[in-house]
């Protein structure tokens, strides 16, 4: 997830209707003088269609778009009510840089609220369009969509906030109200707001695939794409030839209280390989211990600092609480070399390596005005909050960290005063089905990374116990989405969507640790 906090209801016979209607036309790849490419053809399936045009803005330029052939699916806003508020997804289609199979890829971003269409870089670096064609989606309400339900009101509270104390009571009423100032704007401007879920994103999917005119395709998830990935294969099984996730997040466990788990874990895996590498340890002995105590001190005596970030004038003040320790680990592990003269740096009165880090990411430019909390929002009140409780969250949190102190356990990494915020976004839950666990045979690759403190590899091994034809991968020293930074889990995902049911993972053999910076003694 990576909301720095990190989806109505359609019957199963509205969707069969859908799906068959668009599937009996004749194929988009039919033609007098040879197959169309994809996604040049006009088409409707059911209440939706796709229209080719210009491709989608992105909030940065994605060379990977160039050449891309590009259009809009326009579905309704709410699948109950199929003569109500229609709405537009982007959608992006980077050719195949070699001979092409015939069934693509479509990639499913995380978030929740990501843009899929902005991620187009990530596949075609990773070599996911190889062989095939990789289609991108903006999910609604995300940023190449139409309605965009970006707050950038949130994200410019979230970069006032590196000044507050982070699980304060103060902080959670500011945070709060910033919520529903996002809500109350996005109402007003017409956006339905249940209507932003994982279900409704799945069947935009199904759509997506109908109004193409493909009788087969893949799927790839990362992230929270893995949840709509699992519920989308549950649902729509028709003409999914086989599925790759990466950073699990099982609809069956989604929540606050997952998260607490794989902080654990990505955690343990980065401290476990510091200890492993002999002159890490020596320079960083017990360093779990010592993280851990700096939590429970940081909690009880905030220490307030300034420090220099890019793009901005004046020095930022920098208030660092065991919360935000918590919550800055959780990311960090992506920069895992640097983390244990970070956190010994901190331990000797130095918190200013921490500190840059944590405002850097918050106050960037890039993170303001790119993520839709309106998507976000509706998967964490409508699938999460109302299947746990806040005292669900705590009690994983003690099991996870039982040193920690409640006010830190109280706020799970990356999503501190959810419940509260959920009861001002005050939309109805979604049906209890949509934490059904995903039972299938169609092949599935799920990797997962060693380092991942955001959705833990235990999430993998979960999901495979009912995914028959699994292929099950943890990428040792990586973070959150091993694709997105390991050449072995590229290699490993292009060979499995190349042959499903036997990749090639002899490159793990061959992934070393991180080499941790060792930092001169304290004088």
């Amino acid at each position: 997830m990576t909301t720095t906090r990190p989806r109505p209801w359609l019957p199963a016979a509205l969707a069969a209707g859908a799906l068959v209607t668009g599937l009996a036309a004749p194929s988009a790849h039919a033609g007098g003088d040879g197959p169309a490419p994809l996604g040049t053809v006009a088409r409707t399936a059911g209440h939706a269609r796709f229209t080719p045009g210009p491709c989608p803005r992105t909030a940065d330029p994605v060379p990977a778009l160039e050449g891309a052939r590009c259009g809009t699916l326009t579905v309704p806003e709410n699948r109950s009510r199929p003569g109500g508020r229609r709405i537009t997804l982007g959608v992006a289609i980077v050719p195949a840089v070699e001979r092409r199979a015939s069934d693509p890829i479509v990639w499913f971003a995380g978030g929740p609220g990501d843009d899929a269409v902005s991620e187009a870089q990530l596949a075609v670096n990773g070599g996911l369009n190889r062989d095939r064609d990789v289609i991108f989606m903006s999910q609604r309400g995300t940023y190449s969509a139409e309605p965009a339900l970006t707050c950038p009101n949130i994200d410019e509270f979230n970069a006032r906030a590196v000044g507050l104390v982070y699980n304060a009571p103060s902080t959670g009423r500011l945070h709060v109200r910033a919520t529903r100032e996002c809500r109350d704007r996005l109402a007003r401007l017409g956006a339905d707001l249940p209507a932003y879920d994982t279900s409704e994103s799945a069947a935009d999917y199904a759509d997506l695939r109908a109004a193409l005119g493909l009788r087969w395709w893949n799927v790839f998830g990362i992230s929270y794409g893995t949840d709509l990935a699992l519920t989308y294969m549950r649902r729509y099984p028709q003409g999914l030839r086989s599925v790759g996730i990466d950073g699990v997040l099982p609809p069956s466990l989604a929540g606050a209280s997952l998260t607490w788990s794989a902080a654990r874990q990505g955690f343990d895996g980065l401290f476990r390989a510091c200890a492993q590498q002999p002159a890490c340890a020596r320079r960083y002995p017990n360093l779990q211990a010592t993280f851990e105590r700096l939590v429970r001190r940081l909690e009880a005596r905030p220490v307030t600092t300034t420090v220099r970030v890019p793009d901005r004038p004046s020095p930022v003040k920098v208030v660092l609480d065991g919360g935000v320790l918590v919550n800055w680990l959780t990311s960090a592990t992506h920069l895992a070399a640097g983390v244990p003269r970070s956190i010994d740096a901190l331990a000797h009165g130095d918190p200013s390596r921490i500190a840059e880090q944590w405002a850097g990411g918050k106050l960037s430019p890039q993170a303001v005005g790119r993520l839709a909390h309106g998507l976000a929002y509706g998967v964490f009140c409508r699938e999460w909050t109302p299947y746990e409780t806040e005292a669900d969250v705590i009690r994983a949190g003690r099991q996870a960290f039982p040193s920690f102190p409640r006010s830190v356990l109280a706020n799970a990494p990356q999503l501190p005063f959810l419940h509260d915020d959920c009861r001002a976004w005050n939309v109805p839950p979604a049906p209890p089905s949509i934490r059904n666990v995903t039972r299938s045979s169609i092949p599935t690759l799920v990797m997962s990374a060693g380092f991942d403190a955001q959705t833990g590899a235990s999430n993998g091994a979960y999901v495979a116990r009912t995914l028959s034809r699994s292929t099950v991968v943890t990428v040792p020293y990586v973070a959150h989405v091993a694709f997105a930074e390991s050449p072995c889990a590229q290699s490993i995902t292009v060979s499995f969507f190349r042959s499903p049911t036997a990749a090639d993972r002899s490159c793990l053999a061959t992934v070393r640790p991180p080499r941790f910076e060792i930092a001169p003694l304290p004088s």
